[in-house]
């Protein structure tokens, strides 16, 4: 008797996990295959989560339901606020996690989801009927049938990996790679292609000097990525620190003396590496009038006696690796236990994928991940949130889940792929969104937690909270923006704190904008008898931050919602999706050829397509308007 799911998800890295818990939590049977479970989320490289940007992504994936900030939470061993000293669009939590836990955790929650079922086996074909997925053949098992499969395979398509001239067939150390699905997805009529990414040596804990190194502690008062974390038990774990060294001109020259037997250099890697990420040996070649490079050494758990040396992904030859690591600062006696490597593997350049992240040629196939050529474990976790929701939508006949780039992180990164494709490894930065100051890490819950709830991924005691809050934050606003104190009463208090007097009364408001004055220190001055809402705010530091930087940032927040107030036109002018763009002649070779090829939905989706340009914009409005 055949194996039977409603979803079927291949893969049990960052976007398996988020794709098949986010399915069976909306009601439906979920078949994960996977060729080891207790490889669950297994951090094929940094055991870190979040960072620049991708902080905002996991915040994300958290307020919609996911659960990659609830894993992070409970295996991490240091936690901090990158970028503080800057704006709070680009405040970014990360934290290092024990790479151990972090893997038998996720494997816990998704074993107590009791409609996933975990499947120990190999894909090897992809099964298909009339354009229609139909399910796949396992090695073991044999046919599986499915009404949706999300491909979420990470490194393993045909992966391969390279230390210097030496290469094996695997998708990360020690684990075989996926063969046959590619070939499968090929006779189907899709286009592949090979991307690269690294990753660094690991070293022995006790052969570092530690004495030497400049220490990196986490944040005294860390703060959790979940909502759903009890911040009275968090932390969970002990933290602990990491530490920094520098690479200098004599490592440069060590390495240089590899390139003659790098896999990168030979021609041995045919496929694009990060240039957002570069290897080592990548940044002395780039940046040849940097003289030294930043190194962080990162734990890989608590129970752990391996280093991460954080900046130093290679695949030169071992022996070249370990030359030069002992002319590092600190590392003069270490014992490296594993060289870095290269891991060579397939990709499905995203062109193919609608914004849903099913594809175009295949109903009821979704991709997921590092095959649609992202890096990064928070970029994988995104999608393989959408492609759940949207696979499970789907069979439940419940439309679909589309992010605009004005809502989430998470709808730029989707957008990007979809409109640009990539030949190299896309990472997700702050830069990419346009709105990023509307985006803040800090307010994913407001943004996100009705709409998971919507979809039955978020409890309506979430919910509550949240909109509990965003009253407060908008009464709080709203009091402030004509609360005025006046110059009697507040003269003395500003000379204090380094500010300028004023002559007559100002709104808390305007006062809260000066870059001196923190709304915390002005509200000591309120009297909280006469605006209860003071004690109230000051008890909820979350919503107290966020008043403060609505307050600070009004002028520029209000601009960036104009801005998308007036584009939002181009976004709702639909595009059928019979249109033969390859008969309008009077668009550009390019245009014609860029927009039959990705079929976008709006005339908004269609303006962001590189090669496309406002003149085609212009010529295609003509021609739907008559």
């Amino acid at each position: 008797m055949m194996t039977k799911f409603d979803i079927v998800v291949i893969g049990g890295g960052h976007a398996g996990i988020e794709a098949a818990a986010a399915a069976a939590n909306m009601g439906l049977s979920v078949g994960m295959i996977t060729m080891d479970k207790y490889a669950m989320g297994r951090m094929s490289c940094n055991p870190a989560i979040g960072g620049t940007a991708k902080g905002h992504l996991v915040r994300e994936i958290d307020a919609l339901g996911g659960m990659m900030g609830r894993i992070a939470d409970r295996t991490g061993i240091q936690f901090r606020m990158l970028n503080t000293s800057k704006g709070p669009a680009v405040w970014s939590p990360r934290c290092q996690s024990d790479r151990k836990l972090y893997s038998e955790e996720a494997l816990r929650v998704i074993e107590s989801i009791k409609q996933i079922s975990i499947i120990e086996d190999n894909v090897i074909e992809i099964i298909t009927a009339e354009g229609k997925i139909e399910g796949v053949k396992t090695k073991l098992l044999g046919d599986i049938s499915c009404k949706a499969l999300i491909l979420s395979a990470g490194t393993f398509l045909n992966g391969l990996m390279h230390t210097g001239l030496n290469s094996t067939k695997g998708g990360r150390f020690g684990e075989k790679p996926a063969i046959g699905v590619t070939e499968s997805l090929l006779q189907l009529g899709f286009q592949a292609g090979r991307l690269k990414t690294g990753t660094p040596p690991r070293l022995a804990k006790n052969s570092i000097n530690w004495d030497v190194l400049e220490e990196q502690p986490g944040d005294e008062n860390p703060q959790p990525f979940s909502h759903h974390t009890d911040k009275n038990n968090f932390p969970f774990l002990p933290q602990v620190s990491c530490h920094i060294t520098h690479t200098d001109e004599s490592v440069h020259k060590i390495l240089e003396r590899g390139f003659d037997r790098s896999p990168m250099y030979t021609g041995l890697i045919k496929g694009v590496g990060p240039r957002y990420c570069p290897s080592i040996e990548d940044k002395i070649v780039r940046f040849a009038d940097k003289k030294q490079h930043q190194l962080f050494l990162e734990p890989e758990g608590l129970d752990s006696d391996l280093i991460y040396l954080n900046g130093f992904s290679t695949s030169l030859p071992a022996e070249i690796q370990s030359e030069a690591i002992h002319k590092i600062m600190g590392l003069e006696e270490a014992e490296m236990v594993r060289p870095g490597y290269a891991v060579e593997y397939d990709f499905f350049p995203p062109h193919q994928i609608d914004l849903t992240l099913e594809t175009k040629l295949i109903h009821g196939l979704y991709f997921a991940g590092q095959i649609n050529g992202t890096s990064g474990y928070e970029e994988a976790a995104a999608q393989g949130l959408v492609a759940g929701i949207n696979a499970a939508l789907k069979i439940k006949g419940e439309g679909e889940f589309v992010l605009k780039r004005s809502e989430a992180y998470i709808g730029v990164l989707i957008d990007d792929l979809v409109n640009k494709s990539t030949d190299e490894p896309y990472r997700m930065f702050t830069s990419r969104a346009e709105h990023r100051l509307l985006l803040r890490q800090d307010n994913a819950d407001r943004r996100l937690t009705g709409l998971g709830y919507d979809l039955g991924l978020n409890s309506k005691s979430a919910r509550d909270q949240v909109i509990a809050r965003e009253r407060l934050i908008n009464k709080a606003i709203d009091l402030f923006g004509r609360l005025k104190l006046h110059a009697k009463d507040i003269n003395s208090f500003l000379n204090e704190n380094g500010s300028n007097g004023i002559d007559s009364a100002e709104t808390v408001s305007k006062l809260c904008k000066r870059p001196e004055l923190s709304l915390t220190k002005l509200l000591t001055i309120v009297d909280p008898e006469e605006y209860p809402i003071v004690n109230e705010l000051m008890s909820d530091s979350p919503a107290l931050e966020q008043v403060e930087i609505e307050l600070k940032y009004e002028g520029y927040m209000k601009r960036q919602q104009e801005t998308i107030e007036r584009v939002e036109k181009y976004e709702t002018t639909k595009i059928p999706s019979t249109l033969n763009y390859l008969i309008l002649k009077a668009l550009s070779t390019e245009g014609r050829e860029k927009l039959h090829k990705v079929k976008p939905r709006s005339i908004g989706q269609a303006s962001r397509i590189s090669g496309v340009t406002p003149s085609d914009i212009s010529i295609l409005m003509v021609y739907l308007k008559h």
